[in-house]
């Protein structure tokens, strides 16, 4: 990509961004008749976009995530989730649902939206991955740098910079992240990550079992359920 085609995608992208701040404060979203529990599907609420889900979509073993992608908590969770979501695949559905805390985390509704705009061209689960590896990487990043590495990200699994510039612009990432959010919400999530299990938060024990140590408590658990 050339100088010139940067600063014109970037520029592009922080308008973008700082639309999705502007917007996000405007109005509520009412989910007071969504059963959170559940797995969302696709909704005007929600931009027309549904849950991701990883594994078994319709399993009565519901693991679900309010993650803040810029969280180091959930950086630390990231690992031992992916490999038990990837284990228990045929068995369990595994959901992760935004909720960045950007008063702590100022880059974390960039870098959902970099997901969402992933996902809209099927590959949410490789950036969502991408992103949480290379934390370190854009976490401290201006706008146009962590610009250029989450375009440089979504080149690497297959998306091609003017496709993930247009994406970007879909303005469905902005009612998904939101929609998460309130769902969030709605249930008083306040931190990340927060994890639960068919509806039943993760005590203190296994959440930081999963964020510090090999996530075995948390495995132990889904294997009762089953």
């Amino acid at each position: 990509m050339s100088k010139k085609a940067w600063i014109i995608f970037g520029v592009v992208v922080v308008l973008l961004f700082g639309g999705l701040v502007y917007v996000s404060s405007k109005g509520k979203i009412d989910v007071s008749n969504v059963d959170t529990n559940k797995v969302q599907p696709a909704s005007k609420q929600a931009g027309n976009i549904a849950d991701h889900v990883f594994g078994k979509k319709e399993s009565k073993i519901v693991l679900i995530e309010y993650g803040d992608f810029q969280c180091p908590g959930c950086a630390g969770a990231h690992p031992n989730l992916k490999t038990i979501s990837e284990k228990y695949k045929d068995k369990i559905a595994f959901v992760f649902r935004n909720f960045p805390l950007t008063s702590i985390h100022p880059n974390a509704r960039a870098a959902a939206a970099a997901a969402e705009a992933a996902g809209l061209e099927g590959k949410y689960w490789e950036m969502h991955d991408k992103i949480y590896t290379n934390q370190k990487s854009w976490e401290g990043s201006s706008t146009s740098e962590r610009t250029q590495l989450f375009a440089g990200y979504a080149k690497e699994v297959g998306i091609d910079n003017a496709t993930f510039e247009k994406a970007l612009t879909n303005v469905s990432i902005n009612q998904q992240i939101s929609f998460d959010q309130a769902l969030g919400k709605k249930i008083n999530v306040s931190g990340t990550p927060t994890i639960l299990l068919n509806g039943e938060k993760l005590s203190d024990e296994i959440s930081n079992d999963v964020i510090q140590s090999d996530g075995a408590k948390l495995e132990a658990l889904i294997k009762a359920k089953l």
